[in-house]
């Protein structure tokens, strides 16, 4: 456990359901906001969209639009966002959706007062690494589903298609200053996705415990979240409107990202942006579900330590087994829970990526995210991590 560490979370969480309708008398950081969803139709289908508009203009706020946002969000539609609420006056940033909405709320939060392009102020691969000078607008984060915990950290992910690097990138300015998580808006997900978004939350809280600056806090969020989730993800994946299972989700989404906030991801995350980078139509859950029993499987054998404490957290009876096998308990558990949430015949083959691709990935992951592999319990080298890929595909 770290002992030398920064606390800092200045995000106001207002949790629960039905807590949506606080936006109508809360007071909100603006008097014109941007809302920032994807191209799809969930938002505006399910009433989401016309719910927060509705009651954000019984304060006297207005609303723009922007909806654009990819699955895997684009640099190109950071730079649009921005222009557009440049151009509309708007002075705060709503994300309405899930990781990609908020995640792009983020970045576009950035570009809206500062010039240049998005990939300018990227620390990584061929972002210049520019300082933010002009300060960033106000972020109001509300998510719809129980994944990223994006809501609870400043942390953002953008892929910039041409050159395939996908890059997190976050400031102390990026921490939202209002979330609102309310799990009725998540009743509507489809078993799958919230078996992908599940499993992202898992990994967060996974990694955050493994991450060498973890810390006394973000453990207690991390088991706390991997605990919750094992109990619950099977039981929303097989029935969305079990509220109970819905709500403790939520919260261990949100935990996870208070996790992110206190320790880090793992170069688990690093592995999976290449290959969502080089095939943008892989779910990042999905991509995490594919690598994570092979990842995981070698950091047991490398750096065991913190391993029985995650299988213990998963329900496992660690104490009984011998000492020698109780990291690897939890690769048991990870599989266990992996067929339960119906992800257990995912396939790499599905996607356009190659186990001939290995070499290419494993560069792709240390050039672009390289900093998480020093957080790592165990270090690993590139002939090791174009193993750990080239095992993910079928034989």
């Amino acid at each position: 456990m770290n002992l030398d560490f920064t606390f800092h979370i200045p995000v106001k969480i207002i949790f629960g359901r039905g807590k949506i309708d606080e936006l109508a008398t809360h007071p909100l950081p603006g008097k014109k906001a941007l809302i920032v969803i994807t191209a799809g139709k969930s938002m505006k289908a399910n009433g989401y969209l016309d719910t927060v508009i509705g009651n954000m203009a019984k304060q006297g706020v207005e609303s723009v639009v922007f909806d654009k946002i990819l699955p895997n969000p684009i640099s190109d539609h950071v730079d649009e966002g921005a222009a557009l609420a440049k151009q509309e006056g708007c002075d705060f940033i709503v994300g309405l959706g899930g990781g990609s909405s908020i995640d792009s709320a983020k970045s576009i939060a950035v570009m809206a007062k500062n010039p240049g392009e998005y990939w300018d102020y990227i620390h990584g691969g061929s972002g210049k690494g520019k300082p933010i000078e002009n300060g960033v607008l106000p972020i109001v984060a509300i998510p719809t589903t129980a994944g990223t915990g994006t809501e609870a950290d400043p942390w953002t992910v953008v892929t910039k298609v041409a050159s395939k690097e996908k890059i997190g990138f976050g400031t102390p300015e990026t921490f939202p200053v209002l979330s609102i998580v309310d799990p009725d808006l998540m009743r509507t997900v489809p078993p799958l996705l919230t078996a992908f978004q599940g499993m992202d939350a898992f990994f967060h809280a996974a990694e955050g415990y493994l991450a060498t600056v973890a810390q006394p806090a973000s453990d207690h969020f991390a088991l706390d979240s991997i605990r919750l989730i094992t109990e619950y993800l099977p039981r929303a994946v097989k029935n969305g409107d079990d509220m109970e299972a819905r709500t403790a989700l939520a919260w261990a989404s949100t935990q996870s990202g208070l996790v992110e906030s206190t320790s880090s991801c793992i170069s688990h995350h690093s592995l999976e942006h290449a290959l969502s980078a080089f095939d943008p139509d892989l779910p990042h859950g999905a991509g995490l579900i594919l690598l994570s029993t092979h990842y995981f499987g070698f950091m047991a054998q490398k750096a065991p330590e913190r391993f029985p404490a995650m299988a213990r957290a998963m329900g496992m009876d660690v104490d009984a087994l011998p000492e020698s096998e109780r990291p690897q308990a939890f690769i048991t558990a990870l599989k266990q829970l992996i067929n339960d949430i119906g992800a257990g015949g995912l396939s790499l083959s599905d996607y356009k990526l190659s186990k001939d691709l290995a070499p290419a990935l494993a560069d792709n992951a240390l050039n672009n995210m390289g900093p998480l592999f020093t957080l790592d319990p165990y270090t690993l080298n590139r002939d090791e991590i174009i193993s750990i890929f080239a095992s993910c595909f079928p034989a």
